[in-house]
């Protein structure tokens, strides 16, 4: 892996605005308006579930590494920012994405032993006769597709080279880990930069774990936590800016905003801070507290991009709430009714 990431085809190519997202993806649906009418499919975040299921179950079966998962999720939404999914058979997609993913992440798989292994998963996609070579064909046609791009900076990094310095416990690194994992259903890998994904999730990994409740239904997150640390990204990033429209002025403040710290908004959801010279307040007897503290002051003397940390918590709880509604049996007959009646099974 290229070790720059500000000079990677990632950040130059890979990295969108949401409207720029909706605009090529709308474009894709209008040039055959009749066949997106014909077959209606699940709304996109169900499909991403759906998507991250079955590489995970693929991926675990043959006994692949989360790096390897992590990156074939990400050509997986690259190629369907350039082709609309109802003119592919997804499951080709899926296993030649992570075929692809295997090899340029240094854990290459034979493609007989893919091609069997998808065959069993997906019987009337594979057949014998031609699988090796659809896969073949299909690994072609991502690559042209993605222009190449093949390296894929992941936030795995960054949460493990934080460790140390941020001072985290193993399992926080582990609750921080599955919410990157979690993010892969989403569109944060083509919104945001892997590091700043990877900030988000130690932060709800702090937060959550002050939540005796810890987690929601099927996810590793609860709904006050990641409201909580949503509320407390957003007021950090309205002293940021006070701060700085402050030092603009010479020295004057905003009307109506407080010159804090940008970590303040972090710390007002946390008991206060012991005056100088007497015992630590009750809230501070926690160490759990003292490490989201000293993760504030870290924040606050980075050059962090807080909108951005704001807009990854808020997408994380709107997938969090729209997993609840996940049905994995209608999201499978409708991307199978596409599939046959097109007859890209064959």
């Amino acid at each position: 892996m290229a070790a720059n990431y500000w000079e990677s085809t990632q950040r130059k190519h890979w990295l969108f605005t949401k409207d720029e997202l909706a605009a090529m993806r709308a474009k894709l649906e209008a040039e055959d308006p009749n066949l997106v009418a014909s077959f209606p499919l699940p709304q996109l975040r169900h499909l991403n579930i759906y998507f991250n299921q079955q590489i995970n179950r693929l991926g675990k079966r043959m006994g692949l590494r989360q790096q390897a998962l992590a990156t074939a999720q990400v050509y997986i939404k690259r190629f369907y920012t350039k082709v609309e999914i109802r003119r592919t058979n997804p499951h080709h997609v899926l296993v030649t994405a992570l075929y692809l993913a295997c090899k340029m992440e240094e854990c290459p798989q034979h493609i007989r032993l893919m091609a069997n292994e998808a065959r069993a998963f997906w019987p009337t996609d594979f057949q014998s006769q031609t699988e090796v070579a659809r896969i073949g064909e299909c690994e072609f046609y991502l690559i042209s597709e993605m222009s190449s791009h093949l390296i894929v900076h992941s936030p795995y990094r960054t949460l493990t080279s934080l460790q140390g310095e941020l001072g985290l416990a193993q399992e926080d690194v582990n609750l921080a880990w599955s919410v990157i994992n979690d993010h892969y259903m989403t569109d944060l890998p083509l919104l945001h930069p892997p590091h700043v994904i990877a900030l988000t999730a130690i932060l709800l990994a702090l937060v959550l774990r002050q939540d005796p409740s810890g987690r929601l239904p099927g996810t590793a997150a609860s709904s006050s936590g990641l409201v909580a640390a949503s509320a407390a990204l957003a007021q950090a990033q309205a002293q940021a800016q006070a701060r700085a429209a402050m030092m603009a002025g010479g020295g004057q403040t905003v009307p109506g905003l407080a010159p804090q710290s940008s970590s303040s908004g972090l710390q007002a959801m946390l008991p206060p801070q012991s005056p100088a010279g007497e015992g630590p307040a009750e809230g501070n007897k926690n160490p759990r507290m003292a490490k989201v503290h000293r993760f504030a002051a870290w924040l606050s003397d980075s050059n962090i991009d807080i909108e951005a940390m704001v807009d990854c918590t808020q997408e994380l709880i709107s997938f969090y709430e729209c997993h609840e509604q996940y049905n994995d049996k209608n999201t499978r007959e409708q991307i199978n009714r596409f599939v046959k009646a097109r007859g890209l099974d064959k």
